[in-house]
């Protein structure tokens, strides 16, 4: 049984983060849905982002369409593999659409560091 007292404090809990990579052409390509905040999201993207760059990635777009919120625990995550990237000659590109993601990449003015597009299309694109 649950103590009264344990109850009386709301709890949230969201779903975990799906990351969906996909390999076209030499470009690797991170799907994201779901919250890119502080905890295990965060550290889950940075991960799979790792994996692909020690793998020889170096040409990277990182969907963000799917994502409802980022924190600075998600830009931070971004920020590390852009940079990791441009040590090995590579480069990440972002796709995200008008809404509260892109205002907070604008607002940090991380779409003035990492190239940001409205569509996966321009975003390849811009690789050539």
């Amino acid at each position: 049984m649950i103590a009264r007292s344990a109850l009386s404090e709301p709890m949230t809990f969201y779903a975990p983060i799906e990351i969906n990579v996909r390999e076209d052409g030499g470009v690797h390509v991170f799907d994201v849905h779901g919250r890119l905040t502080i905890g295990d999201s965060s550290e889950q993207l940075t991960m799979a982002l790792q994996s692909v760059l020690q793998g020889g990635a170096r040409k990277v777009i990182v969907i963000l369409d799917g994502v409802p919120q980022i924190d600075s625990s998600g830009i931070s995550s971004l920020v590390r593999i852009s940079i990791a990237l441009g040590r090995e000659n590579g480069k990440l590109h972002l796709v995200c659409k008008a809404g509260r993601v892109r205002d907070a990449l604008t607002v940090t003015r991380l779409v003035e560091a990492i190239p940001t597009y409205s569509t996966e299309s321009e975003a390849a694109k811009a690789f050539a």
